[in-house]
């Protein structure tokens, strides 16, 4: 199964973070793009799903269009749950997850690599979710998504 990040220059620059799911994108924006870091938890606002081929997508949406801006693919690559082997075991544990409130997945993209969670918030607005890393090989503690790599103390 495929995910996509793509870095939206609209009103407000974020980070539009889908998941292949039932032949849609499940999508969130994330403000501040996600991290790799395990200590950074940011907030993931789920938007409306896109269509497959939206995958792809890389450039203008025209001025008066919802989401106006420039857009370009951050990475891209695929996924599974966690602990599943197959896409239809893996559409199963995200769909059920989804409707928990609760999905863990592992990337394996360019630049995302290992174990993510995707989490409701509870006391939020119903759309708010967080985007965590998992403390895993691919974790690195104070990485920058400006300059993609971690910060000099």
């Amino acid at each position: 199964m495929v995910f996509v990040v793509q870095k939206h220059y609209a009103s407000r620059l974020h980070y539009d973070f889908r998941l292949e799911l039932d032949g849609v994108l499940k999508s969130w924006a994330i403000p501040k793009g996600p991290t790799l870091d395990p200590a950074n938890k940011h907030l993931a606002v789920l938007v409306e799903d896109h269509p497959f081929e939206y995958k792809d997508f890389s450039g203008i949406i025209p001025e008066g269009n919802y989401g106006a801006g420039r857009v370009e693919i951050w990475d891209t690559g695929t996924y599974l749950a966690l602990d599943s082997s197959d896409s239809k075991d893996t559409a199963h544990k995200v769909r059920s997850g989804f409707h928990k409130g609760h999905i863990t997945i592992i990337l394996n993209g360019k630049k995302l690599n290992g174990e993510f969670a995707f989490v409701r918030l509870r006391k939020a607005k119903k759309n708010d979710w967080l985007l965590i890393k998992k403390n895993d090989q691919f974790a690195v503690r104070g990485w920058d998504i400006k300059t993609g790599d971690a910060k000099s103390a």
